[in-house]
């Protein structure tokens, strides 16, 4: 086989502006938002320079802060957690639908949705009966009434409200992921397997899950990052309310960088919002590298 031999100066100029424009809208914004962090600025007259006293006022001196992180954090626990649903989901459509493809596209409608629509669509649901809500309206029907109140204004289960909306939206976006990881697995694999007495559930535990690995990594690192930023819904659906029961790290600093007009304070808390992201997702990449190994 011939093999085409392009000299590393050619590659490297046909990379450069791609570089160059990834550093511009990336790494820059990045660093010129830690510098932002030391100011202490409105983000439209002078700034002076503060140090690290916005984020010592963030960690110690902030009442917001340490409930939206922990929310922020569940917010990324409950995304995960639909990525096992997700891969049990295209699994038993691989294996006993005859054309998968338009069952799966009709999961994926929801991702197409502007954010806009699913919130104001999910906010009439979520409303008192006395005001046609419609989940409200089937509780009662079906007789637990007691069940019924104010899902979005409710401190207590208000964030749960909105964590059932992103998993609804999301579900069917990673099944299409993980779909495709398992319509590549080869069928000649699981062919062999049956003649060896391996079927079912004891296929999928030592073909399906070690071959769709990767894929089951690209999902949860995508849910994950997608959640420590969410934001859209969270304004869209609650604006953070009540009472800052909703707010995320994202919510908050947009609540201080525009409402408050602490765009120093702000962008503390977007360095830190990008430094949690960094962690998480070197967290999961040395996992998923352990798990790799394992079943390699």
């Amino acid at each position: 086989m011939n093999v085409l031999k392009v000299p590393r100066r050619t590659i490297a100029l046909f990379v450069l502006p791609c570089l160059l424009l990834y550093i511009t809208l990336v790494f820059i914004p990045i660093i010129v938002s830690f510098y932002s962090a030391m100011l202490d600025w409105n983000g439209i007259g002078t700034s002076t320079f503060v140090g690290l006293d916005n984020f010592k006022q963030i960690f110690m001196n902030d009442p917001v802060f340490w409930p939206s992180v922990g929310r922020t954090l569940l917010f990324a626990l409950f995304s995960m957690a639909e990525i096992p649903v997700a891969l049990f989901i295209a699994i038993l459509i691989s294996r006993f639908v005859r054309k998968p493809n338009f069952l799966v596209s009709s999961y994926f409608l929801p991702v197409i949705l502007s954010v806009v629509v699913i919130g104001q669509l999910w906010k009439t649901i979520y409303n008192p009966a006395s005001l046609g809500g419609m989940l409200n309206q089937l509780l009662t029907a079906a007789g637990l009434e007691h069940w019924t109140r104010s899902w979005l204004t409710d401190p207590k289960v208000a964030i749960f409200a909105l964590f059932f909306v992103a998993l609804w939206q999301y579900l069917g976006y990673h099944v299409l992921i993980q779909f495709t990881g398992v319509q590549n697995i080869p069928a000649d694999i699981y062919e062999a397997a049956r003649i060896d007495g391996a079927e079912g559930l004891t296929a999928d535990r030592y073909i399906t899950l070690p071959m769709v690995l990767p894929i089951f990594k690209i999902s949860i690192v995508l849910s994950v990052i997608g959640s420590l930023q969410a934001f859209d819904m969270i304004m869209v659906m609650t604006g953070g309310g009540p009472a800052h029961a909703t707010d995320v790290i994202s919510t908050h600093m947009y609540n201080m960088s525009f409402l408050s007009m602490k765009y120093g304070y702000g962008s503390a808390l977007a360095s830190f919002l990008v430094v949690e992201c960094l962690i998480v997702t070197m967290l999961l990449n040395a996992l998923f590298r352990w798990l790799e190994n394992k079943y390699a």
